[in-house]
């Protein structure tokens, strides 16, 4: 019962955001009585954390998934990108920008896990399209692995990014495409091109 809580709960967050969704919403979603609930979390906020850690697991799972597949470097961002905005259902409700502002230490811990995962993930991309000469030689990866950390979350900051006017799925789509034209060779760039237009 433990894992289908914490299964319904991160749906229901992503979806609907952390902030609207109560333990009620939860128990009648699932045909429970709340105090089933509170026999595995003590209070919402410890559900909330168990939740998002599990997804954070899933998705770690499903990229290191893609990465086994040795697709070319660059078909391989994309292929994570769709992965990730699947799970996150194209963050329609900014869940993590709301993470941030109600439940920090939370946001904290993630975004720690979040960083060395992405970081792993991005230098190996890095450096698989270096040797593959799709990315530029004389790359300075471990800044470029920061840089690219840094957009993707910014881009989440719903006071820079305000999802009316930025459709998440939309701006994640132009960010890879402008982290990888700053990068890519003319090989590259002809792979990027072909891959755009199919």
């Amino acid at each position: 019962m433990r894992e289908k809580i914490i299964h319904k709960a991160a749906d229901m967050f992503i979806t609907l955001g952390f902030k609207s969704v109560t333990m009620d919403d939860i128990a009648t979603a699932m045909g429970i009585s709340k105090k089933t609930i509170y026999a595995h979390f003590k209070n919402k906020t410890d559900l909330v954390k168990e939740a998002t850690l599990a997804l954070f697991h899933v998705i770690s799972h499903g990229i290191d998934c893609i990465s086994d597949q040795d697709n070319n470097p660059i078909e391989e961002l994309y292929a994570i990108k769709k992965f990730v905005m699947m799970h996150l259902k194209d963050e329609r409700s900014s869940p993590q920008y709301q993470l941030q502002k109600y439940y920090p230490e939370i946001s904290k811990t993630l975004k720690g896990l979040q960083f060395d995962k992405m970081q792993e993930c991005t230098l190996r991309n890095l450096r698989k399209g270096v040797a593959q000469g799709l990315y530029r030689e004389q790359l300075d990866i471990e800044f470029v692995s920061r840089i690219y950390f840094i957009g993707v979350n910014g881009m989440k900051d719903d006071n820079l990014f305000p999802s009316q006017h930025f459709p998440k799925a939309k701006l994640m789509e132009d960010y890879l495409e402008y982290h990888l034209r700053g990068i890519v060779t003319k090989k590259g760039e002809l792979t990027l091109n072909n891959f755009i237009n199919n």
